[in-house]
């Protein structure tokens, strides 16, 4: 908001006080989530005023309400998963499909995961409504889990895998996180591992 204050003149010209484009409390809302944004419940008011004085138009401003009162919806944000591991660790959980016995890995290494971003590669993360979920490595199906339950550091997920075709694979899997002192190199480390206590799947979901 900017005012602008033209004193009078020669030619007779009154005081003028414009303000331009006043945002509401929802505009500034949405706009400080989205910078450049299109809101949806904020509001912009055009105020302008002639031959008043600052007091006056101070007192006409906060005057100023809506002629119809809108009830205000806040919007509800996405749901996102309240773990933040790549798919592809239960992938690596997993037997294949043709194998018998599960679970193959019961230990991951969580802190080399992150680390190791050709493997398993963030950019390719997303998250779709409460599933984190990410390509296969040719692109044709996808890997991706919820977050069931979350106590601490204790957790069940459901994760589900499809190659591509029309069979979608589930496995529920509980698991700690915690850490861990080894060896690395010849000099002790601790590192922060992903421990399976639960499995149960279920090859032919659908």
């Amino acid at each position: 908001m900017y005012l602008i204050y033209r004193p009078k003149g020669k030619d007779g010209r009154k005081d003028e006080i414009k303000a331009n484009w006043v945002s509401d409390a929802n505009m500034n809302v949405e706009m400080s989530k989205k910078a450049g944004g299109h809101p949806i419940l904020g509001r912009y008011h055009g105020v302008s005023a002639t031959g008043i004085t600052l007091a006056e138009f101070v007192k006409i401003a906060q005057s100023l309400h809506p002629v119809r009162e809108e009830q205000v919806v806040t919007p509800v944000p996405t749901q996102t998963s309240a773990l933040k591991v790549h798919p592809k660790v239960f992938s690596m959980i997993n037997c294949w499909i043709s194998d018998s016995e599960s679970p193959v890995v019961t230990e991951i290494n969580l802190d080399a995961v992150e680390k190791n971003g050709n493997e398993f590669d963030d950019n390719r993360l997303k998250q779709d409504g409460e599933w984190l979920r990410c390509p296969t490595s040719d692109g044709n199906g996808f890997m991706r889990y919820r977050v069931l339950e979350s106590n601490a550091n204790h957790y069940k997920v459901e994760y589900q895998e499809n190659g591509g075709g029309t069979l979608t694979t589930a496995a529920f899997i509980e698991f700690n996180i915690e850490k861990r002192n080894i060896h690395r190199d010849g000099k002790p480390v601790t590192i922060r591992i992903l421990r399976v206590s639960s499995y149960d799947q279920n090859k032919g979901q659908r």
